[in-house]
């Protein structure tokens, strides 16, 4: 006898086997709302165990994704409440535009992005990935980076415009198959 949908029962192997896959999407997703990784390491953390204690508002495995990234959405909202008070942030209104725009991307493409990004950032020296990350991190900002380094701020913001510049190209040609070394 074949089980229904409204059978399904998402139990603790098959929710593992379901998260594992689906994260460096969901990372992908909570990384577009969230601009500090850290925050986004504890919201996929909070939206984990949230999951697992609703799994069984879960109808299908193919339903997964979205019904995982509504949480997350949520638990990264909470997230950048935290990071409101020390810098400025998109208003609600435009995170939820970048949400949906997210949401309409297909996964297997986030899931490529975000290897494309993951390789070509191993790319470049960890002197140029500390900078280029610093941006996004809670450890350190550009202007640190710049006093320890004994630069100014405003000739390590030049090259970190070409940072960027190099590894969005990498980014879109890993993208469409093609391999650069920076």
């Amino acid at each position: 006898m074949e089980k229904q949908e409204s059978d399904f029962e998402l139990t603790e192997p098959g929710f593992l086997t379901l998260l594992v896959k689906h994260e460096p999407a969901l990372r992908a997703y909570a990384r577009s709302l969230v601009p500090d990784w850290d925050l986004v390491d504890e919201a996929l953390q909070e939206a984990s165990v949230t999951m697992w204690q609703k799994r069984s508002q879960l109808e299908t495995a193919d339903g997964f994704v979205p019904w995982a990234r509504v949480i997350l959405r949520f638990k990264c909202l909470r997230q950048l409440e935290k990071l409101r008070s020390r810098r400025p942030l998109l208003s609600h209104e435009m995170l939820e535009r970048v949400a949906e725009r997210i949401e309409r991307r297909p996964v297997d493409e986030l899931n490529e992005c975000g290897q494309a990004l993951h390789a070509c950032l191993n790319q470049f020296s960890a002197e140029h990935r500390e900078l280029l990350l610093a941006p996004h991190s809670s450890t350190y900002t550009v202007v640190d980076l710049a006093e320890r380094r004994e630069k100014s701020p405003n000739a390590l913001y030049k090259l970190l415009g070409r940072l960027r510049e190099q590894l969005a190209d990498c980014v879109r040609l890993s993208m469409a198959g093609e391999v650069r070394q920076t």
